[in-house]
């Protein structure tokens, strides 16, 4: 897996790119298991190699993935890997135009419905998971009162942590330290609000 860098997109053509739904889970899927091949992220996503293939392709041509060395197995089989450990877009990278604004907002909306659609397959599979992983599990609401800059502020502190924990995860598996451990997704959201 790559050391901590984030890919901030500022190109509308990335942007558009990172907002088709299947390359969003197969980019989620890649960085889960660090590498595979079209056939193994098909398995993962339920979708034709095809056409998983295609998607790869074009993510990578948008400097999101790259090859990566064959981990296995047939060595005419791609392999693939994420570029970056993050993938993020900023609001100041797309006020300039209105278009520009729309197409970011319209591809953050993507991204929010899939993290929902994620929370709720959780919950419609909670029973499955044992009485540790639910215990653990959490979902919390907090309200501040602040300024733009202490959310800023907010926002680095919570990449620091986040950065923390993903290194110790990678390191992990890296390791072949895998026994209890599970994918866990952390969604946050901070944004101002009015009563």
């Amino acid at each position: 897996m790559v050391t901590e860098k984030n890919h901030r997109v500022k190109d509308i053509d990335t942007l558009k790119a990172l907002g088709h739904p299947l390359r969003i889970k197969l980019y989620r899927a890649l960085f889960m298991v660090g590498t595979a091949t079209a056939s193994q992220l098909a398995d993962k996503v339920d979708e034709a190699v095809s056409l998983v293939s295609y998607h790869l392709r074009k993510l990578s041509a948008h400097g999101i993935i790259e090859e990566a060395e064959p981990g296995s197995g047939d060595g005419r089989e791609r392999w693939w890997r994420p570029v970056s450990t993050t993938v993020s877009t900023r609001d100041e990278d797309w006020r300039d135009a209105p278009e520009r604004a729309a197409v970011h907002t319209a591809v953050s909306r993507v991204y929010a419905r899939q993290r929902n659609e994620m929370y709720e397959e959780y919950l419609d599979s909670k029973h499955a998971w044992s009485d540790d992983w639910r215990g653990a599990s959490f979902s919390s609401e907090f309200l501040f009162t602040l300024t733009a800059e202490e959310l800023q502020e907010l926002g680095r502190e919570l990449g620091e942590l986040v950065a923390k924990w993903r290194e110790r995860g990678t390191a992990a598996r890296e390791a072949g330290d895998t026994q209890g451990r599970e994918n866990v997704a952390l969604h946050v959201n901070a944004f101002p609000f009015r009563v």
